[in-house]
């Protein structure tokens, strides 16, 4: 049931996320960005914590969860250092992914080469 559950989740972000590019005159980059901030204003309501036990890891995959994973690793460490851990609980959770876009950004761009 939980294989079900994440494609239900998974497939309606991107679903919402392809309405929403389809109908409206928003880039991919506005609608990344308003993905990520759904995803960070549920976590504070403590919403997506929900969806994460109820789809697993289709919950997890998305861009909402990019937000989720800021937010929550910012509240958690402001608990613990106080407001300076606002500042660097934000990349706690997420340092991992965004080091390897890095990285595979810089692999692939010395392997191809961009058109004109």
């Amino acid at each position: 049931m939980i294989y079900l559950n994440s494609f239900l989740f998974a497939g309606t972000v991107c679903l919402i996320g392809q309405l929403i590019l389809d109908n409206t005159k928003l880039t991919p980059g506005h609608i990344t960005s308003i993905f990520v901030v759904v995803g960070s204003f549920l976590d504070v309501f403590d919403i997506y914590d929900k969806f994460v036990l109820w789809a697993g890891g289709g919950a997890l995959v998305p861009i909402t969860s990019f937000g989720h994973l800021l937010i929550h690793g910012a509240m958690d460490t402001v608990n613990n250092f106080g407001i300076m851990g606002l500042f660097t609980g934000m990349f706690d959770l997420t340092s991992s992914g965004i080091v390897a876009a890095i990285i595979f950004s810089f692999v692939f761009a010395l392997i191809f080469a961009p058109k004109d």
